[in-house]
């Protein structure tokens, strides 16, 4: 229960699925945390139910894609806790599931907007104080669509491609002032992302049924799966560890 003890953290898209479980599991390892999101009502009701409980826990409205209201969320995380340890680059879309000609240029950009330059900007703003800090660690959600494809929602490979080599860029430029950036590859977690990727289907129940049977273990993954394996990058255990891909995905990419 003490693995994160005495660390803040903040968290984007902390208010559901995946970003939800990383916020309760970070707390009750004895971190503090903001959460971030535009999800008002959600996040509040989560700070609620967290802070009842003796965690220390605060919520900021926060769109990634704009780097004002991304600067004033993490200024205001680090000045509330006193610092910033880590931070979780959660939030994401997966965006318009068309083949890429039939794509717009807006539909395109909403995706990068929030999957890429969200990333960016909360990296950009992080960096200064964690330098105060002097050391964090920087966690980056791609997928398995960062390391491997599939012939549907371009816009979203795209961005999580694009998430896997920043990381590695970024843990270069700053691992000698002890700040580690390493990401993350979720296999299909069953969150409200995923649960609405599967009714842009025409059989959603088969869709599911499929899609859990490429998981080699025979079924999808849960939030929790992956909230672990973010403590664990988020604790001093991984001190050794940046620029590196923690595939977390029921053997997807065994393949």
């Amino acid at each position: 229960m003490s693995r994160l003890a005495g660390k803040v953290a903040a968290v984007t898209g902390g208010t559901v699925g995946i970003g939800r479980a990383t916020v309760e599991r970070m707390v009750e390892e004895g971190a503090a945390v903001g959460i971030l999101d535009i999800l008002d009502d959600e996040g509040k009701a989560l700070v609620t139910e967290l802070a009842a409980k003796g965690f220390k826990v605060e919520y900021w409205h926060c769109d990634v894609a704009d780097e004002d209201q991304v600067k004033k969320a993490i200024d205001g995380v680090a000045e509330h806790f006193g610092k910033l340890d880590v931070i979780v680059n959660n939030a994401g879309i997966a965006g318009p599931n068309k083949p890429t000609d039939e794509l717009t240029e807006e539909e395109w950009d909403q995706v990068q907007a929030i999957n890429v330059k969200g990333v960016f900007f909360c990296t950009k703003h992080a960096i200064p104080h964690m330098r105060a800090a002097g050391a964090g660690s920087i966690i980056n959600l791609s997928s398995i669509y960062g390391l491997v494809s599939a012939p549907d929602i371009p816009p979203y490979h795209a961005s999580k491609g694009a998430v896997r080599l920043m990381t590695k860029t970024d843990a270069m430029t700053y691992a000698k002032e002890k700040i580690r950036v390493n990401s993350v590859h979720p296999g299909f977690i069953w969150t409200p992302l995923v649960e609405k990727h599967m009714q842009t289907m025409d059989d959603p129940e088969a869709a599911r049924q499929a899609t859990a049977e490429l998981h080699p273990v025979g079924h999808m993954g849960e939030p929790d799966d992956i909230a672990w394996g973010i403590v664990y990058l988020a604790s001093d255990e991984s001190k050794f560890m940046t620029g590196s891909e923690l595939v977390i995905d029921g053997g997807y990419t065994a393949h």
